[in-house]
């Protein structure tokens, strides 16, 4: 908004050349990363006690760590902040004519929307059982789809079908990156979105846990997005790295920017004790935001690095099923998702964050690297 403001007022007069400083991503990242930040941590306290009045409290699994069980009564839903703390920058600060900035708002809302109405009928219920989880995934698969669909089917995006449907690959040039045909190539972005989406809805167990590798992925594909994008001097910054250059996408910078200070803001009230637990709301929504900034930027496989923590909780949670079927009721881990195996081995729950933390903090530096392994 604040984009299309600057430029009209430059065109209709020349008292304005100041306004020119808007014009570049650089100057909007940083405005968007603050706005984000002031409206999280000023309403956060406003929130939480709306969110009590409200009795909007997070039912509290039985089978789950016993020091869980103190969490009980703690408010939920503050994903629900942390949307309109990133929806609201992104918007007063990106370039609206960018289809890519509309596509990350569209996923990421839409699965905002459908963790809130789970959120919400768990609280109504006061069990842990909210929407049925086939429909959730059936809602999820639809929306992803559909937005990709007209992405990359129609010819938003600008490029030709050999550019657009191209998979990234460590270690190759993109000369030899393979060329998918559409509906393999949507069957994939689709994976992945709904993949990070529920992947990010599983790390949110304990306080801070997921918002922490949220924000650091976000970190590392505003890097992404910016070197796969960004234009200096005529020539893209994507040929100096020999990478795939993806015209517009720099664009997302300023929706990463806007989820890291949504996030910092929210982690002031949601680390240990939290305050606040974030809700499907904010998970599924985060993590299909993620997972969409992946696809766009065609970084498909730093996601796998610099998601380490999603995918290992992920896992855990497909190995641990899949074994008790198969064995007859016995178990691999204590308890999945694994953050919970290693507090029923008797570490503390802030000793599990913080490495977890410290994990994703080392694996985003190395997916940062990848830009260089081309």
């Amino acid at each position: 908004m604040f984009f299309h403001l600057s430029i009209w007022l430059r065109e209709i007069t020349d008292s304005f050349t100041w306004l020119n400083v808007f014009r570049y991503t650089s100057t909007r990242v940083v405005l968007a990363t603050l706005s984000a930040l002031i409206i999280s941590f000023l309403l956060s306290p406003w929130f939480i006690k709306r969110l009590q009045s409200q009795q909007l409290a997070q039912p509290i699994r039985d089978d789950g760590p016993e020091t869980h069980l103190k969490k009980q009564g703690t408010p939920t839903m503050g994903g629900t902040l942390i949307l309109f703390s990133l929806v609201l920058p992104t918007i007063l600060w990106a370039d609206l004519s960018n289809m890519y900035i509309w596509v990350v708002l569209t996923v990421t809302t839409l699965y905002g929307v459908l963790g809130f109405l789970d959120d919400y009928l768990k609280i109504s219920r006061k069990n842990t059982a909210g929407l049925h989880g086939r429909f959730k995934l059936i809602f999820q698969i639809i929306v992803a789809t559909g937005v990709f669909f007209y992405l990359y089917k129609t010819n938003a995006t600008g490029m030709a079908d050999a550019t657009k449907f191209k998979v990234a690959l460590p270690f190759i040039s993109t000369d030899s990156y393979p060329v998918l045909p559409f509906f393999l190539f949507l069957f994939f972005a689709v994976f992945v979105v709904v993949g990070t989406s529920n992947a990010v809805n599983l790390t949110d167990g304990l306080d801070g846990l997921a918002i922490g590798p949220v924000i650091l992925n976000a970190f590392v594909f505003m890097i992404i997005a910016y070197a796969h994008g960004a234009v200096f001097y005529g020539k893209p910054v994507a040929e100096y790295l020999k990478i795939m250059h993806v015209p517009g996408v720099e664009e997302l910078i300023i929706f990463c920017g806007a989820v890291i200070g949504a996030g910092v803001g929210f982690l002031w009230y949601n680390t240990y004790p939290a305050q606040v637990f974030m809700g499907d709301v904010g998970s599924l929504a985060l993590g299909g935001g993620i997972g969409t900034l992946a696809v766009l930027t065609k970084s498909e496989y730093v996601l796998l690095l610099s998601g380490g923590i999603f995918v290992m909780e992920a896992l855990s949670v497909i190995i641990q099923v899949g074994y008790f079927k198969i064995s007859g009721g016995k178990r691999i881990f204590l308890m999945a998702p694994i953050h919970h195996h290693f507090e029923k081995k008797g570490w503390a729950e802030p000793k599990v964050i913080v490495r977890f933390w410290v994990i994703s903090f080392i694996l985003s530096l190395l997916a940062i690297v990848t830009l260089k392994l081309h």
